[in-house]
């Protein structure tokens, strides 16, 4: 198989569609974001932590409609190019 635009464009749409359907409150008392460990942890840590966090909540807001809609162009392509 050979790495064309579209396989970049489908393994792009399936990790934003990862990123859309994450759980923010499991992510937030994974990486103990609620605020119940913070003597542990040095500032660095803390607000490395919390940018992702916001990188992950600021992508399934946002992308959370044209998501639907590259989906819905891109099923309807693979069912009418068979490919």
């Amino acid at each position: 198989m050979a790495l064309t635009l579209w396989n970049l464009f489908e393994t792009s749409l399936l990790c934003l569609n990862a990123f859309t359907i994450i759980n923010e409150e499991r992510i937030a008392n994974k990486f103990d974001l609620k605020g119940e460990n913070k003597a542990k942890l040095s500032f660095e840590d803390d607000e490395a932590k919390m940018q992702v966090y916001n990188f992950i909540h600021s992508i399934s807001t946002i992308a959370k409609f044209p998501v639907i809609i590259l989906n819905i162009i891109t099923i309807l392509l693979k069912l009418i190019l068979g490919s």
